[in-house]
Order: C-alpha cells, then sequence, then structure tokens
C-alpha cells in the first residue's frame, strides 16, 4: 500500500483581513500585518475588489491611507454578513496587486524646486543620503497612488521610492502655499488650499488641483496615478493657475516624461 506524504505547510498564506464594526452601518477593513507598507498595499487592494464585487448593501467606500471604510444599508445586510462576503471576494479574487484600478486616470504633475518653492528639499535629501538631483529623480522616476483624499480634498499618494524613511517636520509650519508638493515617509501629498502642514515641502506645481467652480472640484479620485515632473521655474506663468486634468487616455505612466512638458494640466 501506497500512502501520499501530507501536504507542506503554507508558510506564504496572505494576511488576515481585520473586520470592525464602525456604527451601526459601516465596517472599518484593515489588513492584519506588521509592515505599513502590506497594510497601505492591502487597503488599496480591498477597496478595488470591492468596486469589482460590489456587495449586496453596499453604499459607500471611503479609502484611509491604512484602512477602508464600507457603508452599507443595515437593513440589507449585517457587520457579519458583509465581513465574511468580502473574505470570500479577497479569497477568490486576491490582494495581489493587479495593476490600476477599472476606471483609474493617470496625471503628470509639473513642479518647480525654486529656492522658494522647495525649502525643505536640502534636508531631506541629507535625511535620505542622496543629492538633491537624487532626491528629485527618485520623486520623479515614481509612480504614485492615490490612497484618499485627505484634507480640503488633498491627494495622499503613495510609492515613492525613496531608500528610506522621510521624517516629518519637528515644527510644523502654520501657513503653507496652495500647490506645495510635500513629502512624509515614503508618500507624498499636494496642498490644495493654504494651510498648516507637518509634511516637508520640496516643490509647488503651478496648476489648480481643487476648484470649487469646477464640477467636480477635484479631477482625481483614489485609485488614480501620479507622476511628478519637475519644470524650470520660466515654465511657472504659462501653467499657473490652470486646472488639473488626467493625461490622455493612450498616454502610459510607464516612463519618465520628457522634460517642460504640460500632460497635467489643461490644453
Amino acid at each position: 500500500m501506497t500512502t501520499q506524504p501530507p501536504p507542506a505547510a503554507n508558510h506564504s498564506r496572505p494576511p488576515g483581513i481585520e473586520a470592525h464594526p464602525f456604527g451601526d452601518s459601516a465596517l472599518m477593513l484593515g489588513i492584519a500585518d506588521d509592515d505599513p507598507e502590506v497594510r497601505r498595499a492591502g487597503a488599496r487592494r480591498l477597496r478595488d475588489v470591492l468596486l469589482e464585487v460590489r456587495p449586496y448593501g453596499v453604499l459607500n467606500l471611503v479609502a484611509g491611507a491604512e484602512s477602508l471604510l464600507v457603508e452599507f444599508d443595515c437593513l440589507a445586510v449585517s457587520h457579519g454578513q458583509l465581513a465574511q462576503t468580502v473574505r470570500l471576494a479577497v479569497a477568490g479574487l486576491g490582494l495581489q496587486d493587479t495593476g490600476p484600478a477599472p476606471g483609474a486616470k493617470d496625471f503628470v504633475i509639473p513642479m518647480v524646486v525654486s529656492d522658494e518653492f522647495a525649502p525643505d528639499l536640502p534636508g531631506v535629501a541629507e535625511e535620505l543620503g542622496l543629492s538633491q538631483e537624487a532626491t528629485l529623480e527618485a520623486l520623479t522616476s515614481s509612480v504614485l497612488t492615490i490612497n484618499l483624499l485627505a484634507a480640503a480634498m488633498a491627494p495622499m499618494m503613495a510609492g515613492v521610492n525613496f531608500p528610506g524613511q522621510v521624517s516629518r517636520c519637528a515644527e510644523p509650519r502654520t501657513d503653507v502655499a496652495a500647490g506645495s508638493v510635500m513629502v512624509a515617509g515614503t508618500s507624498a501629498i499636494i496642498q490644495p488650499f493654504p494651510g498648516p502642514t507637518g509634511w516637508k515641502v520640496i516643490g509647488r506645481t503651478p496648476l489648480t488641483v481643487c476648484d470649487i467652480r469646477e464640477d467636480p472640484a477635484t479631477s482625481y479620485r483614489p485609485g488614480d496615478r501620479v507622476r511628478f515632473q519637475v519644470i524650470p521655474e520660466s515654465g511657472w506663468a504659462e501653467l499657473e493657475g490652470r486646472f488639473l486634468r488626467p493625461v490622455p487616455p493612450a498616454d502610459q505612466l510607464s516612463a519618465p516624461q520628457q522634460e517642460g512638458g504640460t500632460h497635467g494640466s489643461e490644453a
């Protein structure tokens, strides 16, 4: 008689999903992992999975940096039923990154890095052990994903190819200009309106990223992809105040754009 050996233990199981009730009609989802990047990537993937599956009773998804809030009709589904549906959906589709989310748009955002517009660039470069040029190259060669819309509809983006984490400011600034491009950790964010911040400012875009006169007020949403592009200070006047719009669908964000382009702005 022959016997089959027992199956090998699976040491590469995907991280577990945490699901906690958030009031009577919402569920807070997250990834159980010690690595913050795994948690952030998992939260983005959870959103993509739920947008694809569209579970019964789900009304809205609110993306967080490392979590996803799922609002649902409590008369149609319970916390436990929805949590089970999410786990089944993830078991079928997986948490592996499958590329841009369905309907995701691409943006190329020009930025100027003069001494006035990039006051923290020298310190960020020193902290990372890079030259200022190499620090900007790490940013502009990265394809970032918008994780969530923070205060005042600020796009918070993950995926900067820095060799380490960038710290927050020891003393937050009380007033940072609109359009400021800022970094912390390996994330980036753009200041839509003047206001305080603890993030480090390494550039400024001449484009308007949020305009209440537009409908909608922003052209981006979570899941969209962004690349930054350094332009000379002489290019500021031509682009100043233009509303940020996505690049044409035929364009890709797989390689840096040529110096001086304006794909991120109105034609």
